[in-house]
């Protein structure tokens, strides 16, 4: 056509600053037709900043440096939008497979995944691991692609009961029934260190702080333990509530919140600060005040494409809610304060209340996974019910989530479902 001064402004008249600047407007179908058009509008959409964008918009962590095969953030966007629509609509042994893991001779009692969550978008082929703990004292490495074992540990005295991996520093720990706390090799299975805590209920969090790993560990005597690794020496010993043994969350993914869940009903949880807990010479906030949630809290989760989003399950008038929450450090002044935020709170189905087993674990940063018997269901933090597995034919005892890849096991067998 023709402009307000005579002259031909067709599209060829654009310079390619007005082409990037109508193409920011576009979604990815729409830039991959536009690439056809020309070798100049092929320019324009091929530019770093439109899929930076499209990438960040879309997903809250995102860093093609560290992915193998992902030069441009094209090339990230355009993989990983191809693998979330294959978990979408996938098929059995074309888009996803599942294996079974068989080899303990007694329960799983827990799992890790212990290959760096940055390997899930690679573009070549790169081996995953998971570790699980099991009844027959040993822990055992596993290659999750092919459902082989890579390693396996000695067989303990006692039967463990909880695994956990640190996968910045290749390090696997593991508890047993009678509180002995073990460091081993991820790639070997050796060990590297133990610690005697004395207590049979000891729940235990791993968490790196400045790129230094850390253990922290409550026990039946009402103390949390923390520790330094891999020598496994203690740093600090607080008690948050008198009288009164305490469960713990995982870390933050941020690395500066664990919710301390008192066993005591008459007592409410409470945040632990992780600084304090490495520097206790620090005079800092240790704990927030507490949550404002009923007192029976008994499940915890983080979500994990957002840096202290944490949702808890607990009970009100004999039903199950969950309750989500979001938890920020900041300084005023001379001083921390841990301020904490309600996102959401819906409640469980009825027909829920009396099933026997219930673990959760957050997919993204709007979606819970909840496992009730042998169902698997994904819930937004609202309550909406978005889908439904029943792959189980025995009780689902726990979860775990790598973006792309979604473990869930029974005591006898474990179903990965992985693009």
């Amino acid at each position: 056509g023709r402009g307000s001064l005579g002259g031909k402004m067709g599209a060829e008249s654009l310079t390619l600053d007005c082409l990037i600047h109508i193409f920011s407007y576009l979604e990815a179908p729409d830039l991959l037709r536009a690439a056809q058009v020309n070798k100049t509008w092929l320019e324009a959409t091929d530019t770093t900043s439109l899929w930076r964008n499209m990438c960040l918009n879309q997903w809250a962590f995102c860093n093609i440096s560290v992915t193998p095969g992902m030069q441009t953030w094209k090339k990230y966007y355009l993989h990983r939008s191809n693998i979330e629509h294959k978990m979408i609509s996938g098929q059995p042994s074309v888009d996803y497979t599942c294996k079974a893991i068989r080899g303990h001779q007694g329960e799983i009692q827990d799992m890790a995944y212990l290959s760096p969550n940055e390997h899930t978008f690679a573009m070549g082929k790169v081996k995953s691991i998971v570790c699980t703990a099991s009844g027959d004292g040993t822990v055992k490495a596993w290659d999750v692609q092919e459902g082989t074992q890579i390693w396996s540990s000695p067989k303990q005295e006692m039967k463990l009961v909880q695994v956990i991996t640190i996968p910045q520093h290749n390090l696997v720990v593991t508890r047993d029934l009678h509180g002995t706390i073990k460091l081993w090799h991820g790639d070997t299975g050796k060990e590297l260190g133990a610690f005697s805590t004395e207590s049979t209920f000891c729940p235990t969090v791993a968490y790196t702080i400045n790129n230094k790993p850390f253990l922290s560990v409550a026990t039946s005597s009402e103390k949390i333990y923390t520790l330094a690794v891999p020598d496994l020496s203690q740093i600090s010993c607080i008690n948050p509530f008198p009288n009164c043994s305490v469960d713990l969350s995982p870390c933050s993914p941020d690395g500066q919140s664990i919710v301390v869940l008192p066993l005591d009903s008459n007592e409410a949880p409470k945040v632990l600060y992780t600084h304090y807990a490495t520097n206790p010479e620090d005079d800092q906030l240790m704990f927030s005040s507490p949550l404002p949630v009923n007192k029976c809290a008994f499940v915890t989760c983080w979500l994990p494409a957002e840096p202290a989003r944490i949702a808890l399950m607990h009970r009100i008038d004999q039903c199950d809610n969950i309750t989500t929450f979001d938890i920020t450090i900041q300084k005023s002044k001379n001083k921390m304060n841990i301020m904490v935020q309600q996102v959401g709170i819906f409640r469980l189905p009825k027909k829920h209340i009396f099933t026997e087993y219930r673990t959760i674990a957050g997919f993204g940063k709007q979606m819970l996974l909840i496992a009730f018997d042998r169902e698997l269901k994904l819930y937004s933090l609202n309550g909406t019910e978005l889908n439904t597995f029943q792959d189980h034919m025995k009780m689902i005892t726990s979860i775990w989530v790598v973006y792309t890849v979604i473990i869930y096991y029974s005591p006898t067998c474990c179903i990965i479902r992985s693009t």
